[in-house]
């Protein structure tokens, strides 16, 4: 059975996912039932947003474009797309594809796929990282996910504003070393928390900050004690990922550390806070901690359900019930991150400054080949946090643009 070539990995290949096998059904059976009458319209379909998964979500950040782009390419399609880390509101079409319907029905479910997870997982992170402000977060949550994934899910939190990463291979894919402390293991394998944060001082490379987890054995007040006193000018922080049943009032716990850290001299000591955190807890959490790791709030975090809908054929617009017909383009406010949709063929808007507006469906692909760059995930990273630190300042959506529409 060790060897049995049927048993493997359950996850769909790369090729797999390239040939459209990754594909519902009734794709499939819709491409049989159109090739039969000898039906091969072009359309053009948006994908967009009704709403987003919780209600104090107010903003997306769109990701996944890189991964959509390696899919289409090579197709008879042209795409246009807002660039990827962009803000973006429900009902603002984030791409626009177009071609003969045939060509590429079968990849509707891989596209959305790429882009509902990637966007879930920026969008948390950028709201994570937004809650800390200036303290740094990394990302902790790949073994909450299926390893396959590992890669895609810290590439999106660190797009979305995470400082780091954690497993080996995600860091590859961002173009930097990863990040981590101490797992419990090492303490348990050393019997005392002091013995392992001492071997790991004097095996690991002297480039690594030194960072002590504390709550594995004893107290945690008492344990920061012992670390500090121990390493001194070497220790960068403790690390608290006190579970639940231990926890009581976390808050209370971090000021006692800090408390008994700066009475003895370890001002210098940060604190680090895991286990179960997100953007609710951060925002309790800021006043005593320097930095967070985050794992099952980015990891799984929510997706976002964007749709897919066809809304022309062979040049009329056309679209189902509920959803506007015809080609878009989307706005943006100059200066701001306000966003505003108008008919494709309505002349660019101007701000309220009389500024013209910035487009912000751009092509992508042109006949399925690769029309513009696309940015290394450092400067995306860079793009999304130059957005945040305008998201409460910009002019409201109503009053946004002056246009005709």
């Amino acid at each position: 059975m060790a060897n049995d070539p049927k048993r493997a990995f359950h996850i769909a290949s790369a090729p797999d996912i390239k040939s459209g096998q990754v594909s519902d059904v009734y794709f499939a059976r819709t491409v049989e039932i159109l090739r039969a009458k000898g039906i091969n319209k072009r359309v053009k379909a948006e994908i967009r947003l009704k709403s987003f998964p919780q209600a104090d979500w107010s903003f997306g950040i769109l990701a996944g474009i890189e991964e959509a782009a390696t899919l289409l390419e090579g197709m008879p399609v042209n795409v246009w797309t807002m660039d990827e880390g962009t803000i973006f509101a429900p009902y603002e079409p984030v791409v626009v594809v177009e071609g003969n319907y045939l060509d590429w029905a079968e990849y509707e479910t891989a596209l959305l796929g790429f882009l509902c997870q990637a966007s879930g997982i920026a969008t948390k992170a950028a709201r994570c990282k937004r809650a800390a402000g200036e303290r740094q977060v990394i990302s902790f949550g790949a073994r909450r996910m299926h390893p396959a994934l590992a890669p895609m899910i810290e590439r999106n939190a660190f797009i979305g504003g995470c400082d780091g990463v954690a497993v080996t291979k995600a860091a590859e894919l961002i173009d930097a070393d990863p990040m981590g402390t101490i797992p419990h293991a090492l303490v348990l394998m050393f019997g005392d928390t002091v013995d392992a944060l001492r071997a790991f001082h004097e095996v690991v490379d002297p480039k690594v900050r030194r960072v002590a987890l504390i709550d594995t054995l004893q107290d945690e007040k008492f344990e920061a004690i012992r670390v500090a006193e121990a390493l001194g000018k070497d220790l960068y922080a403790v690390r608290l990922d006190t579970p639940s049943s231990r926890r009581g009032d976390f808050f209370r716990i971090l000021d006692e550390v800090r408390w008994e850290l700066d009475f003895r001299g370890f001002e210098h000591v940060k604190i680090l806070a895991s286990g179960g955190i997100d953007e609710y807890e951060i925002l309790k959490l800021n006043s005593l901690v320097d930095g967070y790791g985050v794992g099952t709030a980015i990891a799984n975090a929510p997706v976002l359900s964007f749709a897919l809908d066809i809304m022309e054929i062979e040049g009329r617009p056309m679209a189902k019930r509920g959803k506007r017909s015809g080609a878009k383009q989307v706005w943006r406010v100059p200066g701001t991150v306000e966003n505003f949709v108008l008919p494709a063929h309505k002349p660019a808007p101007r701000g309220p400054d009389g500024r013209p507006a910035e487009a912000l469906l751009k092509p992508l692909l042109a006949g399925g080949r690769l029309v513009r760059d696309l940015p290394p995930p450092r400067t995306i990273r860079d793009f999304v946090l130059e957005q945040m630190a305008k998201i409460d300042i910009g002019a409201s959506r109503e009053r946004g643009l002056r246009g005709d529409y």
